[in-house]
């Protein structure tokens, strides 16, 4: 009786202290992802299905802030399939996210069923970019879209890239819509930094000249297409 009672007591102190059920479904995210099947095409979508549930919800429908959180357990499950994840340990590096930004289009209301579909747009020296859709299974129609800036620290994309690839992977053109998000998070850095009275190390010219290079400059040293996929070995 008493090693239930310190047993129910550790377990409160958890709860009540940690979000466990985030670390616990994290963990099953990725260990089920071992067992399916391999997305070979790095740059390749992959679709997670998901219901809406009571504790998703707040006044009938999916609450803000829990489609942040089905994000994440999405990307988990997509950087464990295509590889992501694996080069990092290889490389020593780690991954963080930078900046997201969600649009929510319609409700997502209690017991509605969807898809998730993650997939990485494009990449610079610094992170990677991806786009995740929830789409109604009921409709068909977008739910809500988000941006997420994925930074990789000690290492960079194209390392990944090429670990995984065994070559030099181009880089997709840059999206509009993917553009002007990524002007935006550049001008907020600028401001805070004014703000604090720091130098944008960054600088406005240098992301004025990355959008000016012309699309056929952009080669890889394999000169190959960028609608080829980036399929791994």
């Amino acid at each position: 009786m008493e090693m239930l009672l310190w047993v129910l007591g550790v377990l409160l102190l958890l709860f009540s202290s940690l979000d466990v059920w985030y670390f616990v479904r994290a963990a099953v995210t990725v260990v089920r992802a071992w067992f399916q099947k391999p997305v070979w095409d790095v740059l390749g979508e992959q679709s997670v299905s998901g219901r809406v549930l009571l504790h998703d919800i707040d006044l009938g429908h999916m609450n803000n802030a829990r489609f942040l959180r089905e994000c994440d357990f999405a990307r988990f499950s997509l950087y464990s399939r295509n590889g992501v994840f694996k080069a990092c340990r290889a490389l020593r590096a780690t991954m963080v996210v930078g900046a997201t930004t969600i649009r929510l289009r319609r409700a997502l209301c209690l017991g509605e069923a969807f898809e998730l579909r993650t997939r990485i747009v494009v990449w610079d020296e610094k992170a990677f970019y991806l786009e995740q859709r929830f789409v109604s299974c009921r409709d068909g129609l977008v739910a809500a879209v988000m941006l997420c800036k994925q930074n990789v620290v000690r290492s960079s994309p194209d390392k990944i890239l090429q670990f995984l690839c065994k070559r030099k992977v181009e880089c997709p053109d840059y999206p509009e819509d993917l553009q002007h998000w990524i002007s935006f998070i550049s001008a907020s850095s600028q401001a805070l930094r004014a703000q604090s009275g720091l130098e944008d190390k960054t600088g406005a010219q240098e992301d004025k000249e990355k959008w000016s290079v012309p699309t056929t400059l952009r080669i890889c040293s394999t000169g190959l297409a960028s609608s080829q996929p980036a399929a791994r070995p």
